[in-house]
């Protein structure tokens, strides 16, 4: 073959090779570039954390229409969402710390029936802001503080039994519970229901507090199988009274099931 054909196929093999050699480069500088710490493609993703399987999620510019079906106040083109299949007080109070510390809105707070959730609920939370940095922030403060709400929670094979506090409630509280915005407040969940009776009862025996709400089976939990009381007062006195119910309903929960431990560590 002519020295002179034989180079010039070598010069054409040696370019498509570079080439080719460029063009996976760049693929793979943006497909790193698409991955977020998590390792996930998703833009959209912000983190998840084991406690009640919760995942944080953003939208940095949600669509019109989906935007005025759910009600969303025009202003707030970026939202925030927490979702998770167990859990509702823990994530709701985890939200409150986030509200506090974010230029966000508590857009919608709602309490579905999930079967992972055993007798309980699992949770939907939508923050509403003008700055989809805004949005994330309250996202990754609620996933956050979602291990520290999840300290007083206790469950075994027969139920739950939870107990939340804060000593200055927020918006999201206040959307979600009635709570008194400024004011010191509680709850206490049973589950079975019959447990969370008698953990209501003596919650409010147990220190002088306001009853805000009553929340049972067929009226205010989704039917779901507990009882749920919301308290409101003194920082000290509501302390004292969802320590109460703790020490009232423990016991009977693991008379029923076995050991009931925290999964992660006490905070109340």
């Amino acid at each position: 073959m002519n020295e002179d054909l034989m180079e010039k196929i070598m010069s054409e093999v040696m370019k498509k090779m570079e080439d080719s050699n460029n063009d996976n480069n760049t693929n793979k500088k943006i497909e790193s570039s698409s991955l977020n710490n998590e390792g996930y493609r998703m833009t959209e993703f912000v983190g998840k954390t084991k406690y009640g399987k919760t995942i944080g999620l953003v939208i940095a510019n949600l669509d019109k229409s989906i935007h005025d079906l759910m009600g969303i106040d025009k202003k707030y083109r970026s939202i925030g969402i927490v979702g998770a299949r167990t859990g509702a007080g823990p994530q709701i109070f985890a939200a409150d710390e986030a509200v506090k510390a974010t230029n966000c809105e508590i857009c919608k707070i709602e309490l579905p029936r999930d079967t992972e959730g055993g007798a309980g609920h699992g949770s939907l939370i939508i923050y509403g802001a003008e700055d989809v940095s805004d949005a994330r922030r309250a996202v990754e403060v609620t996933l956050k503080e979602v291990e520290r709400t999840f300290g007083d929670v206790y469950a075994n094979e027969a139920g739950h039994i939870e107990l939340q506090y804060s000593a200055r409630a927020s918006y999201a509280l206040n959307k979600a519970f009635g709570a008194p915005i400024g004011k010191a407040f509680g709850i206490s969940v049973g589950a079975p229901a019959a447990i969370g009776v008698l953990m209501a009862d003596e919650a409010v025996k147990a220190a002088n507090v306001e009853v805000i709400g009553y929340a049972s089976p067929s009226d205010g939990t989704s039917f779901t199988n507990e009882v749920i009381v919301f308290l409101s007062g003194d920082s000290g006195a509501v302390k004292q009274a969802v320590i109460g119910a703790k020490e009232a309903g423990l016991p009977l929960l693991e008379a029923l099931g076995g050991e009931a431990k925290s999964v992660t560590v006490p905070y109340i």
